[in-house]
Order: structure tokens, then C-alpha cells, then sequence
């Protein structure tokens, strides 16, 4: 048996949030290393619990997932420690938040509302998810 994935979730809706836990904790293949609320919180917990992945909410209130993945990514060079795939987790599935996310350093795509499947399937992907809805 494989080690599971390490996933870090950052969304402030706690519906969405808990419904994304649920779905993490259905199967032997995910383990939750923590549920940010905020960017900053984010850029935290991605730096402490070491996920494999982290699931990032575009559209948080103080810090957004763009700027929490642009301190991560500038944190992970000024530490030249390995990059931590981050997909975007966003309602919204325009060109703009598609560039927004490529623009900084996000791996991989998803549109709310997800399904266990399309989850397990990126998570799977880690780095190599494609920036797809």
C-alpha cells in the first residue's frame, strides 16, 4: 500500500470546506493536513504541515489564493526547498483566472462545485494536474 496524499485545503466557506474534508476522508488514498480559511493562513500551514498537494480557494477574503500561492512559491525559492503542487479551487472557470493562476506558479485547475472522482484524480496528478475545469 502507497503512503496517502497530503492534502492542504484553503477555502473560507465552510460548507465547501467541510464537504471537500468528507470527500478526503472517504478513501485510504488522502489524508488532510489541515483547512486554512484565509491566505495567510494558507502561506502558513503550507509551510508547517508539509501537504503534497495544497487546494487553494481563489476568492478568500483578506489574502486570495493568488497572492497565498505567490508568497509560497517566493518562500519555497528563497528556501530552495521543493515546489508543493497547488491547484486552483475557483466557481469561476474564466480565461483571466486561468492566466491568473498560471501567472502565479499554480499547477492545476478545478471548478466548484467537485466531485470525489475529479478531486481524486487531481490530486493524483500532484505537479503534472492540467489546468483543466
Amino acid at each position: 500500500m502507497t503512503d496517502p496524499i497530503r492534502v492542504l485545503i484553503a477555502d473560507d466557506h465552510p460548507l465547501f470546506r467541510d464537504g471537500l474534508t468528507a470527500m478526503l476522508q472517504t478513501g485510504d488514498d488522502t489524508e488532510l493536513t489541515g483547512a486554512a480559511t484565509d491566505g495567510l493562513q494558507a502561506v502558513e500551514l503550507a509551510l508547517h504541515s508539509q501537504p503534497d498537494v495544497v487546494v487553494m480557494d481563489l476568492h478568500m477574503p483578506g489574502m486570495d489564493g493568488i497572492e497565498a500561492t505567490r508568497r509560497i512559491r517566493a518562500i519555497e525559492a528563497d528556501q530552495e526547498a521543493p515546489r508543493t503542487p497547488i491547484l486552483a479551487l475557483t466557481a469561476n472557470a474564466s480565461a483571466e483566472d486561468r492566466d491568473a493562476c498560471l501567472g502565479a506558479g499554480m499547477d492545476g485547475f478545478l471548478v466548484k462545485p467537485l466531485d470525489r472522482e475529479r478531486l481524486s484524480a487531481a490530486l493524483a496528478g500532484g505537479s503534472g494536474a492540467a489546468l483543466a475545469a
